[in-house]
């Protein structure tokens, strides 16, 4: 399968990554009305953040959790580098620059050298087949069962 115009995956089970089954079955999630892949889209119960807000190891792991993050914002946004003080490097994705500015301010030990995304759509789209809720159990155990079938 080639990338998914809507969700930026070429792997329509890929998702979720830690704890598949848990997160399928008690959080929110993002199903892509064209390839049907779930993207987690819960807000936590600590400062309700969403999955897409945390950082991520990778760029190609970020991509992953990006189509939740436009939904959410209802904005094309953007896949940033960040660097910590110790010179670990994270992929984190904020709506626009003015917001990863407003972030750098606020954690003194992250910088972005280039201050640009590294990936990101040139526009938000929407689309009418996609859904936002909780699965049934059903759903789940198809899911899964796709998910480990290597779909």
């Amino acid at each position: 399968m080639s990338e998914c115009k809507e969700c930026y995956s070429s792997k329509k089970r890929i998702t979720p990554l830690l704890k598949p089954r848990e997160c399928l079955e008690n959080h929110l999630q993002y199903i892509c009305g064209t390839c049907g892949r779930c993207i987690c889209i819960n807000k936590t119960e600590k400062g309700g953040l969403q999955r897409w807000n945390f950082p991520f190891k990778s760029l190609e792991t970020a991509k992953l959790y990006l189509r939740a993050a436009d939904v959410t914002t209802k904005n094309n946004c953007g896949i940033y580098e960040v660097t910590g003080s110790n010179g670990r490097k994270s992929y984190r994705i904020f709506p626009s620059e003015e917001a990863l500015d407003e972030f750098l301010q606020k954690n003194k030990g992250k910088s972005c050298a280039t201050m640009q995304s590294i990936y990101r759509r040139p526009i938000f789209e929407e689309f009418p087949n996609s859904e936002i809720r909780k699965l049934s159990l059903e759903e789940v155990d198809l899911y899964i069962k796709e998910q480990k079938e290597g779909e």
